[in-house]
């Protein structure tokens, strides 16, 4: 298992928005936004349900898994994925950090991953007990 996920049933742009906030109390940056239904379409006419991943990261961990072992920069950031399932129910995928960074085989970097994956799971938390659109 590489994921965990919720479905939220909203607007999704809303959606979008409270998760962001949801990723910033828990110190998480977004680096980068893609929307894939928009690149599909424009690089390849392919028409798609909206889609978008949140290239989220903690600063202060990241410098320290870095400075612990520099190349495991191309890792980061840890992605959350979010799409329309159907008709208004929103699915949001969250990456389990400790499976990419356990192929570090270094228990310094998994115990930050364990850190990163609980800030994450209690965003999902957040989501569950916030979202009434």
């Amino acid at each position: 298992m590489y994921s965990f996920a919720i479905e939220l049933t909203g607007n999704l742009e809303k959606i979008e928005q409270k998760l962001i906030g949801a990723l910033k109390d828990e110190g998480m940056d977004i680096l980068a936004k893609t929307d894939i239904q928009a690149t599909l379409n424009a690089r390849s006419g392919v028409e798609k349900k909206p889609r978008k991943i949140l290239a989220a990261f903690i600063p202060a961990l990241t410098n320290r898994t870095i400075n612990t072992k520099p190349d495991i920069g191309f890792i980061f950031p840890c992605n959350v994925a979010m799409h329309l399932e159907k008709d208004s129910v929103i699915r949001i995928a969250f990456m389990i950090p400790n499976v990419i960074l356990n192929l570090a085989k270094r228990d310094d970097i998994f115990e930050l991953s364990r850190e990163v994956c609980a800030r994450l799971l209690r965003v999902r938390q957040l989501m569950v007990g916030t979202i009434n659109i």
